[in-house]
């Protein structure tokens, strides 16, 4: 029951702080996704600001400059002169389209239009237009704009001369419309202001002829339902900070000059972009929070039914499986046991194997210094017999020294045939390399092998066991013995080298090895029947891995084999460790 009830109040308490930390993490992402994404919409403002005055500033410079150039066209001054207009609106035309003007009027000194890129204009009379008259008073380029219904007109005039006498007027009407109609498909708003305030230029038409303060005058829903799916939509709180309304909806206001007659561009960016964001944002999270609210009641309401059947189900598996991994663990352990037997006695087998083999030079080594210790015994009976002692001493002296040459013969038998030990020690490379040919010595001799011994003046240390290194030597000793049989010269090389892995090379001059996929693999041989069982290799190669290293063969250029016997080698530092 005290269970039940604490297991209440936890699903509650965390039920709480979900709440809560749904609610904190709204108000969090809302702060921070408003604040990045304004930042955003302002970047790209102030991008679209700069294009658009480019444009403008560009569209009015090229219109600027070409009532100057059509003011020198001989052509239209011959026409105004002659009174000869037959070809003049086609040259207007063909200058209209080249340089993307809205309208070109050629004007004579009464106001008549004679000459029109537009022929519907050809015919009417504009004496009264500002246009028409600064022109006709100046020698200069004459701008001016003209407002009819919401649509302001942009004039470039200059006055045509004919040997410094007056002629005609040229008119050029800038295409500003076509600027707006490309940008009438954002979803910002472009306004342009004189030096008076009132703007004359913008994607929304009926801001022309007001001021910006007039055309951006707050004005919210008057519905009741209106305001308050404004005031529940923003999210942003992006109202209190609007420049204005457009459309009802708030903007903000970035200005930029013209540089064109002290003209004011306006960039009207709305916050709908930025709350549909925020919004987005904030709704994915209250749906996750939402289905993290349901897996959660959903987990605790089916949590105490599915503990009960699992528990007791689990309960007989684990107490089964608890028992079957029992025995498998001891079954393991036994046959681990008998692997490392069987792995030991095989090695000591291959040991006393090799000993075998090595038992008959070992019996000829032994029977030279017997037959001389005859001789001595013999001599030293009859110097006795002859009273001479002193001389019979040395007989004995040197029966003593052939004793102790029988006993360095058997005790490197003696100990090749023991068994390794568990512990590493430091051990010279050196030492075990003597060693093992001096038990190899025998055999050798009798072959009449030339061995080439390459061994390092200062020690060659690594950290191993004696007697498994000494096997290693004798297995790759022996096996290049058998794989010179039958050459009339056998030739033996053996390198040690202390590197940063210490190597010991041996290499015959045999036939080489003709499978090396199978050679270190245990009862692989080349061998007649009953010459050998293939072990000692694999034991080898065994060995090496032990010991850190590794046991490599190749054949040898032109013939032969290689094997390479490499240890890690036994720093200075490790070596003191280790002493």
């Amino acid at each position: 029951m005290a269970v039940t009830t604490r297991m209440t109040f936890l699903v509650r308490l965390g039920v709480a702080l979900l709440v809560v930390a749904a609610a904190l993490l709204i108000w969090l992402s809302n702060l921070y996704f408003t604040q990045v994404y304004t930042q955003q919409t302002r970047a790209t403002a102030e991008g679209q600001i700069a294009l658009f005055s480019g444009r403008i500033n560009a569209e009015l410079q090229s219109s600027n400059v070409v009532p100057l150039l059509l003011s020198r066209d001989t052509r239209l001054i011959a026409a105004l002169n002659s009174g000869d207009f037959t070809a003049s609106s086609q040259r207007l035309i063909s200058y209209q389209s080249e340089l993307g003007l809205q309208d070109l009027l050629l004007l004579t000194l009464d106001g008549r239009v004679v000459a029109s890129a537009d022929r519907r204009n050809i015919g009417e009379n504009f004496r009264d237009a500002p246009f028409f008259v600064e022109a006709v008073r100046s020698n200069d380029t004459i701008f001016s704009t003209e407002t009819v219904e919401r649509t302001s007109n942009f004039y470039f005039s200059r006055i045509l001369k004919s040997e410094r006498d007056p002629v005609g007027v040229i008119v050029v009407k800038a295409d500003l419309d076509r600027l707006l109609d490309q940008w009438t498909e954002l979803s910002s708003d472009i306004i342009v202001t004189n030096t008076q305030g009132q703007i004359i230029l913008s994607t929304d038409r009926s801001f022309v002829g007001q001021t910006p303060e007039e055309a951006l005058r707050a004005n919210p829903s008057d519905s009741l339902f209106g305001r308050a799916v404004q005031a529940t939509g923003d999210w942003t709180g992006q109202i209190e900070s609007a420049d204005g309304y457009v459309r009802d909806n708030p903007v903000f206001r970035l200005d930029a000059k013209l540089g064109f007659r002290g003209w004011t561009l306006s960039y009207l960016s709305t916050f709908s972009s930025v709350r549909e964001r925020v919004n987005a944002i904030i709704a994915l999270e209250i749906t996750a929070m939402a289905l993290l609210a349901a897996g959660i009641f959903y987990y605790t309401s089916r949590r105490a039914y599915r503990e009960s059947v699992e528990l007791r189900a689990e309960y007989s598996e684990l107490r089964a499986l608890n028992d079957q991994l029992s025995r498998e663990i001891s079954e393991r352990e036994r046959v681990e046991r008998s692997l490392q037997v069987a792995e030991q006695t095989l090695a000591q087998s291959s040991k006393l194997a090799a000993l075998g083999e090595m038992s008959a030079a070992v019996s000829h080594e032994l029977n030279q210094p017997l037959a001389a210790m005859r001789t001595y015994l013999a001599g030293a009976k009859l110097l006795l017999e002859r009273a001479r002692p002193e001389e019979a001493l040395s007989s004995f002296n040197r029966i003593d020294d052939l004793i102790d040459r029988m006993g360095t013969i058997t005790k490197q038998l003696k100990g090749y045939a023991r068994t390794g030990q568990d512990s590493l020690v430091p051990i010279d490379m050196r030492d075990c390399l003597s060693d093992a040919l001096g038990m190899m010595t025998p055999q050798l001799e009798q072959l009449d092998v030339e061995i080439i011994k390459t061994v390092p003046r200062q020690p060659v240390m690594v950290l191993g066991d004696t007697v498994r290194i000494e096997q290693v030597i004798i297995n790759l000793l022996r096996n290049a013995l058998d794989a010179m049989t039958g050459e009339p010269e056998k030739r033996l090389e053996i390198l040690l080298l202390d590197r940063r892995m210490v190597s010991l090379t041996v290499r015959d001059n045999g036939e080489g090895i003709h499978d090396f996929e199978n050679l270190f693999e245990p009862f692989f041989t080349t061998k007649e029947p009953g010459a050998g069982v293939g072990l000692g290799l694999a034991i080898s190669s065994g060995i090496a891995g032990e010991l850190g290293g590794r046991l490599i063969a190749r054949n040898a250029d032109p013939r032969g084999a290689v094997f390479e016997f490499q240890l890690p080698r036994l720093t200075t530092d490790a070596l003191e460790a280790a002493e």
